[in-house]
């Protein structure tokens, strides 16, 4: 069985550590608040968390524990109140690092079901509604989404929303409630009378994103015979491990630190010299070297198991993207300014 280290563990594996912990009855208890696709994915991670040692899972505890006493504190008496309880108990360095966690949670948590709309159902569902009402609800979507909306209202209203996000620094909970039934409510009925895109050719870059390389060249070789211009379309809205040639150095400096040296080994086994030299170029001396004289020992591989290397490094390229700690540049759409 894997050993887990604590450091690398996930939100969900955390959560699967404290089911594990509190044993099966008390477990199951814990389902009962939870949507079914929730209890199906914490079990998904119960099932895959490997072992973790008794220092680990205490520490994983302990974080699940002040949270608790962060939520119950909140609950019952507010920020302010909660702020003196935490500060009491954990001093005001993790009194403030709690409070923070959990109003991203809360914020996470609330207007969930507008993180499916696009912004033009978004503005649909919003334009008619109080400036002070549209900067609450904007303050719990996506930046690039909240933009957009504020893109398309007229100047007056723009600068009346920004001025109240602006000046927004808590909301009560009983009336975020009540915009977010109504709001819900407004969304559905838009939702059911709007046409709902799907498919088009950026879903298909997440699918082809999402497959291994086999499927992925067996895909492009047979597309790209009957519509070369769909494949070219597909490929510059995706992100394959070729395209490592087109990273800026410290981007790639970011990946390689979460790399697995065993498959950096075998990814580069099938890599082409171009890519070979992007990636050595952007590790240490020491590094680099462990890395060639592995390349040396290292043979008879199979072509799946460098393919299989080659699509966790693009996991790993893609996941800190995500987390804006890297840049893709996509069909060339992204400008970088140094």
């Amino acid at each position: 069985m894997t050993e887990v280290k604590r450091g690398e563990l996930t939100k969900s594996q955390k959560a699967a550590a404290v089911i594990v912990s509190l044993g099966a009855d008390k477990a199951s208890l814990l389902y009962q608040y939870m949507e079914p696709e929730e209890v199906e994915q914490i079990t998904i991670e119960v099932a895959k968390l490997g072992y973790l040692d008794a220092q680990s899972t205490e520490s994983v505890l302990d974080e699940f524990y002040q949270m608790c006493m962060t939520n119950k504190a909140v609950t019952e008496g507010g920020l302010e109140y909660a702020r003196a309880v935490l500060q009491k108990a954990f001093g005001d360095q993790a009194a403030e690092n709690l409070l923070e966690k959990l109003t991203k949670s809360l914020k996470n948590r609330e207007f969930a079901f507008l993180n499916k709309a696009n912004e033009k159902t978004l503005f649909s569902a919003l334009q008619n509604e109080r400036p002070q009402t549209i900067a609450l609800v904007l303050s719990y979507v996506d930046a690039d989404k909240a933009a957009s909306v504020l893109e398309q209202l007229d100047d007056e209203r723009q600068v009346k929303v920004i001025e109240n996000m602006a000046n927004m620094d808590s909301a009560s909970p009983t009336a975020v409630k009540i915009i977010e039934a109504e709001m819900e409510k407004k969304f559905s009925s838009l939702v059911t009378t709007n046409n709902v895109k799907v498919g088009g050719v950026d879903y298909v870059a997440s699918v082809m994103n999402n497959l291994d390389r086999s499927s992925e060249k067996h895909i492009f070789d047979s597309l790209g015979e009957r519509n070369a211009e769909l494949v070219e379309e597909i490929r510059k809205r995706m992100f394959v491990f070729e395209d490592i040639t087109t990273m800026d150095e410290r981007s790639i400096q970011r990946f390689i630190r979460d790399c697995d040296p065993r498959d950096l080994v075998l990814a580069l086994k099938g890599a082409n010299a171009e890519v070979a030299n992007k990636i050595f170029a952007n590790m240490s001396t020491r590094m680099a070297q462990t890395i060639r004289e592995d390349l040396e020992i290292t043979t008879n591989v199979r072509m799946r198991d460098v393919e299989e290397a080659q699509q966790r490094i693009v996991s790993i390229i893609r996941d800190l993207e995500e987390r804006n700690e890297l840049i893709i540049l996509k069909g060339g759409k992204d400008d970088i300014i140094a």
